[in-house]
C-alpha cells in the first residue's frame, strides 16, 4: 500500500467550510480549487493529495481504497451505507436536518404516502420503522414541485432554512437525522497507514474544538 494520503473532498458548500479546517490540521492546496479544471491536486505536503469530486461520490471512493479519507455529509452516508468505512469525526460543517415535508396544513395518510426523495434507502427505512406503507418515487431535484403536482404527497429532504418549503405552501413535518459533515476513513488504511492518519485525525479534531469554542465564546 502506498504511503501517500488521498483525501477525497466533497464540491461545493462542504468544500469552503472543509479547507479551513484542513488549513488549521497543515494541509493547504498549492493552488487555488474554485478557479481550476483539476481534480486531483497537491498539497503544501508532498506525500498529500487532494482530489474534488461529488459528495455523493466520497463514500465510494474511500470505501473502495481509491481515497484514504473522506469528507461527507451524514445524509449521503446514511444512504450509502458505511460499510468498509470509519468514521471518526464529526467536523460541525454544513448543518442542516433530513426531514419530511409536505403541504401545509394537510393531513398526512397514515396508511399508505407517496414520497418523493433522491434518499430513497433512508425513505424506505424509515416509513418501514414508522409502520406506513410508502411508494418512493426517486427524483434529483426540486423536490417542493411533486407534491405541487400532485406527484407525492410527502417528500424527504435536506432542510435548512425553510425558507423553500414555505414559499412552496410546505412545511416541515418529521425529523429523520440531523445532518452535519464527518471525516470517514477506509478501513484497511487505517491499520496500514495508522501512523500518519491518527495525528491528521487529531489536528482536525483540535481544530473542529477551537472553532466551537470561539462560537460559543
Amino acid at each position: 500500500m502506498s504511503k501517500q494520503l488521498i483525501l477525497a473532498l466533497s464540491k461545493g458548500r462542504i468544500l469552503d467550510e472543509t479547507l479551513p479546517l484542513l488549513a488549521d490540521a497543515g494541509i493547504t492546496p498549492v493552488e487555488d480549487l474554485s478557479s481550476s479544471r483539476k481534480l486531483l491536486f497537491d498539497t503544501n505536503l508532498a506525500d498529500v493529495k487532494l482530489v474534488v469530486i461529488r459528495a455523493t461520490d466520497v463514500p465510494t471512493y474511500v470505501q473502495l481504497g481509491a481515497a484514504d479519507v473522506g469528507v461527507a455529509g451524514k445524509d449521503v452516508l446514511l444512504e450509502h451505507g458505511a460499510e468498509g468505512l470509519y468514521e471518526p469525526l464529526d467536523l460541525e460543517i454544513a448543518r442542516c436536518k433530513l426531514m419530511t415535508a409536505g403541504m401545509t396544513g394537510a393531513a398526512p395518510s397514515q396508511a399508505r404516502r407517496r414520497v418523493a426523495t433522491k434518499f430513497v434507502e433512508v425513505a424506505r427505512r424509515y416509513y418501514a420503522e414508522q409502520g406506513v406503507q410508502a411508494e418512493v418515487i426517486k427524483l434529483y431535484g426540486a423536490m417542493e414541485l411533486a407534491p405541487l403536482m400532485n406527484l407525492a404527497d410527502e417528500i424527504v429532504d435536506i432542510v435548512d432554512t425553510g425558507n423553500t418549503l414555505r414559499a412552496n405552501g410546505m412545511e416541515p413535518r418529521e425529523l429523520i437525522a440531523p445532518i452535519s459533515t464527518r471525516l470517514v476513513v477506509n478501513k484497511a488504511a487505517m491499520t496500514m497507514k495508522h501512523d500518519r492518519l491518527k495525528p491528521l485525525i487529531a489536528r482536525l479534531n483540535e481544530a473542529v474544538a477551537s472553532r466551537r469554542e470561539t462560537q460559543d465564546a
